[in-house]
């Protein structure tokens, strides 16, 4: 359905817009065959300067198209250099083998010959998914952002259940020891994650606590609830001990996501970036926490572009001269908060400081 969605939106829409609007790199070939492990962002960056203009490149919709479960390993990306977008062309033999009983259906009624008839025998049809499909943007690197609570609201800390004791006394536990919550509510469910809150997010710009980014422990599952509820440790990544928290385990969230510009500008800061303690430079798909989220505008697939502060030249006999900001990659957002976000460096000609700002292209 959404092959036929975005065909007729490809016939419709005016070609002089898209020249007007998008730039078809000077290597770009004029066909690509699609393999496991593409994405749809590269594959549109080795058409175009602008990957992320999707709905111009491919013709899409976004307001149809939410969900682009659209290409396949083996089908063929055809360039039309006329009007600068890219269409799919389906490889013979999978959905699309002609059925020989439908087009010579007038051979097969009154009146028609013996010798006429086709002899038709079994065919294997091949049936695609929205599992085999690939994904917009590398699901291995932000696929742990999906599932994990990693980020915490200020009030979230003080409200989150936390380990009160251990079976006998354990300083640290493991996979299938026991730790003991006091209160934990039971219309939650079973399943908890563990984490230990980490560093404070403040916003650089008028010192707001925005929230805390939470080192995630493990997973426990509950076996009795009480006053004092009983779980057992099941995938201990870290050590876990008396006094780290619960959060409620995060459903997966998709992740193919349509990359688009926000309507509204947005000036964000990059405040953090993940991994080890005391990081202050990242490099492409890395994930960065933004001190904007939800509540400034910032939705899920929104690409923004990354800027570097110019320097100021001083002058000995005249006033500085501030040179002007430098665009140097793009950031594309894939899990929002209320008043943070994460985005994934898709591509950077420079490291990617703290500091930095990301802001509508």
């Amino acid at each position: 359905m959404n092959k036929i969605i975005i065909s007729l939106i490809c016939c419709l829409l005016p070609s002089f817009v898209l020249a007007d609007t998008l730039q078809v790199r000077p290597d770009a070939p004029d066909r690509h065959i699609v393999v496991k492990g593409d994405t749809l962002w590269d594959i549109s960056a080795k058409f175009f300067n602008d990957p992320w203009k999707w709905p111009q490149i491919w013709g899409i919709n976004k307001d149809i198209v939410e969900d682009p479960h659209w290409i396949f390993p083996g089908e063929i990306i055809l360039l039309n250099r006329d009007t600068n977008s890219l269409s799919v062309a389906q490889p013979m033999g999978i959905n699309n083998t002609p059925n020989a009983s439908d087009s010579d259906a007038s051979n097969t009624g009154a009146g028609a010959n013996l010798s006429d008839a086709i002899k038709l025998s079994p065919q294997v049809r091949a049936e695609r998914s929205a599992h085999d499909a690939i994904p917009s943007i590398p699901g291995r690197a932000i696929a742990p952002f999906l599932s994990r609570a990693i980020i915490i609201e200020e009030d979230g800390l003080e409200n989150a259940p936390a380990i009160v004791g251990t079976l006998e006394r354990r300083v640290l536990l493991g996979n299938n020891d026991i730790a003991y919550v006091r209160d934990l509510p039971q219309d939650k469910g079973t399943l908890w994650q563990v984490y230990r809150p980490g560093k404070k997010l403040v916003d650089p710009e008028n010192d707001e606590v925005l929230g805390y980014e939470a080192n995630y422990l493990g997973d426990a599952e509950v076996e009795k609830f009480a006053d004092l509820s009983t779980l057992r440790i099941n995938n201990a990544v870290q050590e876990i001990r008396k006094g780290d928290r619960l959060a409620v385990t995060v459903s997966q969230t998709p992740s193919n996501y349509l990359p688009r510009a926000p309507k509204n500008d947005i000036a964000a800061r990059i405040i953090s970036i993940y991994g080890d303690a005391g990081m202050t430079q990242a490099g492409q798909y890395s994930v960065v926490t933004l001190n904007k989220g939800q509540r400034d505008g910032l939705e899920n697939g929104h690409v923004l572009a990354l800027y570097r502060k110019g320097e100021v030249l001083k002058q000995k006999w005249s006033s500085n001269i501030d040179l002007p900001d430098m665009r140097y990659g793009l950031l594309f957002v894939f899990r929002t908060f209320e008043k943070l976000s994460y985005a994934l460096v898709m591509n950077t000609s420079l490291p990617v400081k703290l500091q930095d700002s990301a802001r509508t292209p």
